[in-house]
């Protein structure tokens, strides 16, 4: 990111999107909510959602894959929100390549000042650099879990929203151009900045003149088997009471077992450029990974992160509790 960003999270232990071991820094006792209703998601609907993505191959900007599905991620909002916004725009990738980007905006109740953020990236790595197999490197990669499943996740609470409306107004922004950060084997300290390109570009040139929002919610990989979200440090930094609030309701929603209760190190995704630039207290709901090296799931940047690591569990878990902010903000 930029300096501003380096600045505030001085005191933040900040991973390049994986490049170290996560450790764990503190496990708390939860106060469990009696449980509550959980709202409706289909979640064979989401499945189908992150399967249409991945058929049409790598969603690498500058690509014929990459132009389809934005075809099929617009069409399809255009169906279930109030309005649709397309930012199209250039931006200067690590390379000097010139990426043609599209941000998509979906609104709900658009004109309403009380607002909720909720965003993924739809973009696919260009380079499978954590494969096991150091030829396909430069190959890029489905994105399964690394994209596709939050955005799959999004669209089909696009599609709740558009049978009962939610009594706030609801922004879904699918960020582009996340995931064209410096291969690994290039990679140096000061490359943080070459990451989450597209949520750079809206922080700075939002789709409505001083948009604010309540608060944020950042999906990514979030379709994994076994898949654990601990507590974000920038997320804990920058909204600790939201992190508090959804992971209370998620224990209550009895998804306990995928929620877990403790602090991990903070890390440079699409959630940084919200807080920083906009100043909406914005989480990151994200699989991280004790048992591996990266700190994230086994497949992380890999060839192998297709539709077989997609879990219906996991979407169903992260869908309903997101739904459920969403359906009982006040």
């Amino acid at each position: 990111m930029n300096k501003t960003v380096k600045k505030i999270l001085i005191t933040l232990t900040v991973v390049i999107v994986g490049c170290v071991n996560d450790e764990s820094k503190k496990t708390e006792t939860l106060v469990v909510q009696t449980a509550i209703q959980s709202p409706d998601f289909d979640v064979d609907t989401a499945y189908y959602f992150v399967e249409k993505q991945v058929s049409f191959g790598p969603r690498v900007p500058n690509s014929s894959s990459h132009r389809q599905c934005a075809d099929f991620l617009i069409n399809t909002l255009k169906n279930y929100a109030d309005t649709v916004i397309v930012q199209n725009f250039e931006i200067r990738a690590y390379n000097g390549a010139n990426l043609r980007s599209k941000n998509i905006i979906a609104s709900f109740k658009p004109n309403m000042q009380k607002r909720i953020l909720l965003a993924a990236h739809w973009d696919s790595r260009p380079y499978a650099d954590h494969d096991p197999d150091p030829t396909n490197s430069r190959k890029p990669i489905d994105g399964a879990n690394d994209g596709a499943s939050g955005v799959g996740i999004l669209l089909e609470i696009a599609r709740q929203l558009s049978i009962n409306e939610p009594v706030v107004g609801v922004d879904i922004i699918l960020f582009d151009a996340e995931d064209y950060g410096a291969p690994e084997e290039e990679r140096r300290a000061s490359d943080e900045n070459t990451w989450c390109l597209g949520a750079q570009f809206w922080a700075t040139h939002p789709h409505t003149p001083n948009y604010r929002a309540k608060y944020g919610i950042l999906l990514d990989m979030v379709g994994a088997k076994n898949a654990t979200f601990t507590k974000e440090g920038a997320s804990m930094h920058f909204a600790p009471d939201i992190v508090g609030n959804v992971w209370a309701k998620a224990q209550a929603l009895g998804f306990g077992n995928y929620f877990q209760n403790q602090e991990t190190s903070a890390l440079i995704d699409d959630h940084i450029p919200i807080n920083t630039h906009r100043n909406i207290p914005t989480i990151d709901i994200i699989d991280r990974r004790t048992t591996t090296v990266s700190g994230f799931y086994e497949h992380w940047h890999t060839l192998q992160d297709n539709m077989e690591t997609i879990d219906k569990q996991t979407l169903s878990a992260v869908g309903k509790v997101v739904l459920y902010m969403v359906k009982n903000e006040n």
